[in-house]
């Protein structure tokens, strides 16, 4: 089985797909100071090998502050992707590797609706290529969009949007999901969502070949903006391809000091649950009042190829 062809062949065909979009190929560095504060993400930390002491440098989890980081830069940065490596300590998944290889664009002074058309695009360019080749495992025709209050009314029965409180929530997956596995501790309000959202959801999109889910609740808006017409979900989607998912974009938020809030709250959680701390992102928090209105997403690019490709393990160890 030609794993390594097929994944060579993808990244190129995806540098072909932004190059002709008019996109600059660039490079962030893998190294960095702040790996990202996603609380539930988890990264590497450099060590010296001759002196056996720690750096002060970790393995990045995702190029996305740098990336940003030249999109608030003085030169003329618009339209920019990347094709990294990136790293998170976590086991091994039949979906998921500590290192694997992450696709990032983004596009300055557009919305996140742009991107939407962008990865349609990028899927079908892709598709292309294998299916020219005879090697394509199943063609998607058709690109759908839900919301996330709409998804939830399909396959559970209540809107989400109501049970915005964690208190609302918990009691609510105690009295109707009693199925769905409960921590004795007590958990944060997106940990909740995605005990309903995995348990009883998440398995159920295996028989869409693409699924784009859209308006995420405002606790999971991240590095995202909230909504101007309903505050109480956030300018976020996901795509998922056959119950796998792809991607993740963000209308990216801008507010330097609603980020400082979020990060405050990440860097409490992080502490809380798993006992130890980041450095703070003050270089990335810096540049973000320099960030016009941008929007940007992170694909994994085995995942892709998964997807495309009847293969059964491009997670390479």
């Amino acid at each position: 089985m030609r794993r390594l062809t097929y994944q060579f062949e993808l990244i190129q065909a995806i540098r072909n797909f932004f190059n002709q979009e008019g996109f600059l190929d660039v490079l962030t560095p893998p190294a960095v100071q702040n790996p990202g504060m996603e609380t539930h993400t988890h990264p590497f930390k450099l060590q010296h090998a001759r002196n056996n002491s720690n750096s002060d440098f970790y393995l990045h989890t995702s190029p996305e502050f740098h990336m940003k980081e030249l999109l608030s830069s003085e030169e003329d940065f618009n339209n920019i992707f990347t094709v990294a490596y990136c790293f998170r300590d976590e086991p091994n998944t039949e979906i998921h590797r500590s290192q694997f290889l992450m696709l990032e664009w983004y596009r300055k002074n557009m919305r996140y609706e742009k991107i939407m058309e962008d990865i349609e695009g990028l899927v079908k360019y892709t598709q292309n290529h294998f299916e020219d080749k005879k090697i394509l495992k199943n063609k998607i025709t058709s690109f759908p969009q839900i919301t996330v209050q709409e998804l939830f009314k399909e396959f559970l029965d209540f809107d989400i949007l109501n049970f915005l409180d964690t208190k609302d929530l918990k009691e609510l997956i105690q009295k109707d999901f009693k199925d769905v596995p409960l921590p004795s501790s007590e958990c944060s309000w997106d940990d909740y969502y995605f005990l309903l959202f995995l348990n009883r959801i998440e398995n159920q999109l295996i028989n869409l070949p693409y699924l784009l889910i859209k308006e995420f609740p405002a606790p999971l808006s991240a590095l995202s903006t909230l909504s101007q017409t309903d505050p109480r979900v956030c300018e976020r989607f996901e795509v998922y391809l056959a119950g796998i998912e792809l991607c993740n974009c963000f209308n990216e938020l801008t507010d330097v000091n609603e980020q400082k809030l979020r990060f405050q709250t990440q860097a409490q959680e992080k502490k809380s649950l798993y006992g130890y701390e980041l450095p703070w992102p003050s270089d990335f928090l810096t540049s973000l009042p320099n960030l016009p209105e941008s929007s940007g997403i992170a694909l994994g690019v085995e995942r892709l190829l998964y997807s495309l490709v009847d293969i059964k393990n491009p997670f390479f160890k």
